[in-house]
């Protein structure tokens, strides 16, 4: 099987060895300082001018456009990475045998699950983004996607989902995958004013997109597998905190209360 799994990034950064793996600039078009041994993410067909907007959704976007005889395609980040391990080093990182192997037993492979206590998926979203875009995207699923809208409602209803844009995939359901997530999120983009938002709150469609990988699982019944990941280096786990503790807050100051269709 060739697979490639893109390592997004937006600077030089330590990679893995294994030629599985293809480190990608994202943002090139803004971000390009001469970076040796990098896909540039503004070749070919691509929306890298998009990034401040879109994250890594970027790379992913120039892989479904660009990336040619792969039967596999797959995005990890720079710091975080598919682990069959909890050693938090770039020696324990997916091999290529292992990447197959995987794709062997399901055609989809994505990471843990995270699990939220007190909250659900979208209660946790919009006390750390604003509200309004994650209302547009539900409305243009049930005018343009209405198959998917019971899957949407459910997925944002539950208390776990599969986050961090990560992924490995077969390429005809990477393919299947990026023919629903880009054009929804277009259409979203042309509904959503964000001239005001913050440069965090500005990635509002790489965060958006985070939810519609389940929705996607969930409404085509997909065949998956979890593996393990790590963080490469300091997680800052007190700053994360502070910074999510920090955004509930000052987004409630600003929000509905929950909306009825969630």
């Amino acid at each position: 099987m060739k697979a490639k799994v893109l390592v997004a990034t937006h600077k030089d950064a330590p990679m893995p060895k294994d030629p599985v793996y293809l480190p990608i600039l994202v943002g090139a078009d803004r971000n390009f300082k001469g970076q040796k041994g990098y896909q540039l993410d503004n070749t070919g067909t691509n929306i890298s001018r998009l990034n401040p907007n879109y994250n890594e959704l970027t790379a992913v976007y120039w892989a479904f456009k660009n990336l040619p005889d792969v039967d596999a395609v797959g995005l990890v980040h720079y710091r975080r990475l598919f682990s069959k391990t909890h050693k938090r080093d770039l020696e324990h990182v997916l091999t290529s045998a292992e990447v197959a192997e995987l794709l062997e037993k399901a055609p989809v492979v994505l990471p843990k699950k995270r699990h939220y206590v007190i909250e659900t998926i979208y209660s946790h979203y919009v006390h750390s983004h604003h509200e309004q875009p994650l209302i547009n995207l539900r409305n243009v699923i049930k005018q343009d996607y209405p198959d998917y809208l019971s899957s949407f409602d459910q997925v944002l209803n539950r208390r776990s989902a599969h986050m961090f844009n990560m992924f490995i995939m077969k390429k005809t359901a990477f393919d299947d995958y990026c023919e629903f997530i880009f054009p929804v999120l277009f259409k979203v983009q042309e509904q959503t004013d964000i001239s005001n938002y913050s440069v965090q709150e500005a990635r509002v469609y790489g965060y958006l997109s985070e939810l519609l990988m389940d929705v996607w699982v969930t409404k085509n019944q997909v065949k998956f597998v979890e593996c393990n990941w790590v963080q490469i280096g300091d997680r800052q786990l007190i700053k994360k905190a502070w910074g999510f503790l920090k955004r509930k807050f000052q987004n409630n100051d600003d929000k509905n209360q929950v909306n009825s269709h969630f």
